[in-house]
């Protein structure tokens, strides 16, 4: 097969178009309640051989890079995610992601074979595929209703670490391996796989991380690539000894993110354009892939029944389940329960049985992809609506600091970059009430684009971007008393001095 100039030409005018529709349907999604995934889907579909005419069934292709996308959206989430928020939440989605998803798997193969007469392999696979929730979709249609961190932690944590089980499992399905091996086996296998991968990932992470607070790159622009080319450096390591890659990619990125690097802020946003990005070529992808002549009404009625019982038994029985080492209120159990959206994993995990060729792969496939689009539709605009039926949602709490971090190398200091968000209660405090730690100091505040030069009387106001110049020793204790401050207002010294002589 050949590409040249003429073809690479049609395909960067249709990419670029595709691209831009997708973008602007991100502003519908969010008007309607609808995760963005519905709409690449359709845009996919539409794209097709029953649409436009693109004919692609190429499964092979389509499982690598749908691997590579997932790698991508995986670094993305760990970059992103407070460790300090979500560590309290830690055990309920390692839970979540291991005893959660065998619960699942469990009850949607015992459905599938006994209910819906599906030979024991697919019945199995079909478990596995639609086990992995998706946080990317719960998120998108709860912008504007504020959860407690101990779900958005519980269901970040879930999301990142249950994709890797997920692809063992069908992977070694789809291979024959379980029947090799058999159960126990095969749980030693996945087991080695998680604990090589995630001790890879942290490797990784930490010395990455060393090397990052070490290098004077000449660009700033060089940081956020170092860092996304670290995560992918973790996923293939990881997939070299056999270990997964995307535990491996998870824990390294989630070890960056939220190590002193330069440019972090920068590099975050960097990961999130280049997850957009492979999230609306994967789900255009899958729709592709997708000919509506094979959705007949037998398949259809079996994507609602396997939803069914995904939606009300096994995904609540999971959560109950996994709650054991974490208990929590019926309430927000119950919205957990409700929260396991599915996305792109359970459609893309179709492809390891389709690149196979396993028996009734292409009707697995066909199958999970009507369940995703239906329940994600039922599901997804009722998620706020069921927050505050369960009164989970809260107020607005006092947001942690935007730091934007800059090496000065010639006098191993660090600028940084301060935003101060509206709900902050650093709002009405005067600089010199800041107290900062030794050699550090406030030396510029910019305000509605203009710049002052701050005095020890100076009020800080919402909207404020300091810039703050602290030896690098100090570095860490500058941002620290900075959050402090901006969470506890100008007492947080006092507070937390009082705080330290109690305990």
């Amino acid at each position: 097969m050949t590409f040249d100039v003429h073809q690479l030409d049609t395909f960067l005018l249709v990419g670029s178009a595709v691209t831009l529709l997708a973008i602007l349907a991100v502003r519908f999604s969010s008007r309607t309640g609808l995760p963005s995934l519905l709409v690449y889907l359709l845009m996919g579909v539409a794209l097709g051989e029953s649409g436009a005419g693109i004919g692609f069934e190429n499964a092979e292709l389509a499982h690598s890079l749908g691997f590579a996308a997932l790698a991508v959206i995986l670094a993305e989430g760990g970059l992103t995610t407070s460790w300090r928020e979500a560590r309290p939440s830690m055990p309920l989605g390692l839970s979540l992601a291991t005893l959660g998803v065998a619960v699942s798997v469990g009850v949607v193969a015992l459905s599938g074979h006994y209910l819906l007469g599906l030979p024991w392999e697919l019945a199995v696979l079909l478990g596995a595929v639609t086990s992995p929730t998706d946080a990317a979709a719960v998120f998108s249609v709860l912008r504007v209703v504020p959860l407690p961190r101990r779900l958005t932690g519980a269901l970040e944590a879930e999301s990142g670490l249950n994709d890797a089980p997920t692809v063992v499992l069908v992977t070694l399905i789809s291979s024959g391996a379980v029947a090799d091996h058999g159960a126990l086996g095969a749980v030693g296998i996945v087991a080695y796989e998680l604990v090589a991968g995630a001790g890879l990932g942290l490797l990784v992470g930490v010395g990455g991380a060393w090397v990052m607070r070490r290098a004077a790159l000449p660009s700033s622009g060089l940081y956020p690539l170092a860092v996304i080319t670290l995560t992918f450096l973790a996923y293939g390591t990881g997939a070299a000894v056999h270990g997964s890659g995307f535990a491996a990619v998870y824990v390294a990125a989630l070890v960056l993110g939220n190590a002193e690097l330069p440019h972090r802020a920068a590099t975050r946003s960097f990961a999130e354009g280049v997850a957009w990005l492979a999230q609306i070529g994967l789900f255009v992808m899958l729709g592709l892939l997708l000919s509506p002549d094979r959705l007949t009404p037998s398949i259809v009625g079996l994507a609602i029944v396997a939803g069914l019982i995904l939606t009300f038994v096994a995904r609540p029985l999971s959560v109950l389940v996994s709650a054991v080492v974490s208990p929590m209120p019926w309430r927000e159990l119950t919205f957990l329960s409700w929260a396991g959206l599915r996305g792109a994993v359970p459609i893309v995990l179709t492809t390891i049985p389709l690149a196979a060729g396993v028996d009734g792969a292409q009707r697995l496939f066909d199958l999970v992809f009507v369940m995703v689009v239906l329940y994600t539709l039922l599901t997804g605009p009722t998620l706020p609506l069921v927050a505050r039926w369960l009164k989970v949602a809260r107020r607005s709490e006092p947001r942690g600091l935007e730091v934007e971090a800059a090496p000065l190398e010639r006098i191993a200091a660090d600028l940084l970059q301060v935003s101060i968000a509206p709900t902050s209660r650093m709002h009405g405090v005067e600089v010199g009430e800041l107290r900062l730690p030794k050699g550090a100091s406030v030396s510029m505040v910019i305000r509605d684009g203009e710049t002052l030069v701050p005095e020890r009387r100076t009020v800080l106001r919402h909207g404020d971007d300091l810039l703050v110049v602290t030896p690098r020793k100090m570095r860490e204790a500058t941002e620290q008393r900075l959050r402090q401050v901006s969470e506890g207002g100008r007492l947080a010294q006092w507070l937390g001095a009082e705080k330290r002589r109690t305990t």
